[in-house]
This record gives C-alpha cells, sequence and structure tokens, in this order.
C-alpha cells in the first residue's frame, strides 16, 4: 500500500482544505456539490506540484479513484525472520550502465567488494554530505512551482523568484507581503526549509 500524500487545495487565492489525499478530496468533494463553479487547485506539499484529482461522480467513486492509504499500525507479535539461505542477500539492486575515465576504473577496481560495493559507499557518503542542501534545494523548487501556479501574475513575482533561489529571505519576505494572505502563508511554508541557518538570522 502507498502512503497518502500530504497535499493542500486552493480555490482561487483561499486554501479550502490541507491534510491527507483523502481527507482532501472528502472536504473537496462536499465543496463542489455545493459549488459546482468552484475552481480548485490541488498541490502535492512535498513537491509543490499540481496534482489532478477527478471530483466526479460520488463520493465513493472519487475515493475509490485514488491510490490506497497506507494500512495503521497494529501491534502484533513480530513474525520470525526468514530463514537464511546461501548466496548474496538481495540487497534490491538495479543494474544500469555508467561511464568512468579509464583512471576511475583503475582505482574502483583496486577497492574492497569491487566496483559496485565502492561506487555504492561512494553514493551513500555523498547523499549524508549533501542531505542539508538538497533539502533546501527541493524545499525552493516546492516553493517556486507553488507560487509559479497561484501568484505568477502577482506584484513582486520575478524579484522573489530571484530572491527564493538565491537565498535572500529577508528580501524574498519584502517581495511576498503584499501577496494574498493563503498564498503568502503557503509559499513561506514550503520554501522554510529552503532557508540555511545564516540566512534566517
Amino acid at each position: 500500500m502507498h502512503a497518502s500524500p500530504h497535499v493542500t487545495a486552493f480555490a482561487g487565492p483561499h486554501k479550502v482544505a490541507a491534510g491527507t489525499l483523502h481527507t482532501v478530496a472528502q472536504t473537496l468533494k462536499q465543496l463542489v456539490t455545493r459549488d459546482p463553479s468552484a475552481q480548485i487547485l490541488v498541490f502535492d506539499d512535498d513537491s509543490g506540484s499540481q496534482m489532478d484529482l477527478n471530483l466526479h461522480g460520488s463520493l465513493a467513486d472519487v475515493l475509490q479513484r485514488l491510490p490506497r492509504e497506507a494500512a495503521p499500525t497494529i501491534d502484533e507479535p513480530a513474525a520470525p525472520p526468514p530463514a537464511r539461505t546461501a548466496g548474496r542477500p538481495k540487497l534490491g539492486v538495479v543494474a544500469r550502465e555508467i561511464t568512468l575515465l579509464p583512471r576511475h576504473w583503475e582505482w574502483l577496481a583496486t577497492q574492497p567488494g569491487g566496483a559496485s560495493v565502492a561506487l555504492r559507499k561512494l553514493v551513500e557518503h555523498a547523499q549524508r554530505g549533501n542531505k542539508a542542501h538538497d533539502e533546501q534545494r527541493q524545499a525552493r523548487e516546492a516553493a517556486y512551482k507553488f507560487m509559479s501556479a497561484l501568484a505568477g501574475d502577482a506584484r513582486g513575482f520575478e524579484e522573489a523568484s530571484r530572491a527564493l533561489f538565491a537565498g535572500k529571505q529577508p528580501a524574498f519576505l519584502a517581495c511576498v507581503q503584499e501577496w494574498p494572505a493563503d498564498v503568502r502563508e503557503h509559499v513561506l511554508h514550503l520554501a522554510q526549509r529552503g532557508w540555511s541557518e545564516s540566512e534566517e538570522r
């Protein structure tokens, strides 16, 4: 089963729902039943991307079209681990082609465990070392996607975009002050992880 993403829905510049996809879908179905002309946009809070949500039909129809939510955790005795078998463990390894210079292959050939093990270690080390930077980049991209959809024509949008990607938090805050309150609040929420501690001070 898949975990339901956390989403936020807007009708024009007003936030009308937020929560898991299933919870928001129920709220939006009630909203469009009362006001069929409502123009609703739904955004994934992790990526800032707009999502398609088909609200046609009954509530049961709407919910049935959604990905299944993860089952709730139930305290049960842990199942015994499967018996170990001979051979290499299944790591979910995916074989793909990469291109390296000869000196890179020569170095990899000298590493304990061979080239694949060495490359996995290098990637995991890079992931750990770049985690904060990657989270900042993803937060800024999410904020930009959202504000492009709902504030692309707003005053100060271009300046806000430049300030966002330059990491200039005070300038960014100044640019979005005149935006509709719900839009401003959500874009600031999405961008929050995009500022380093030095930028926040």
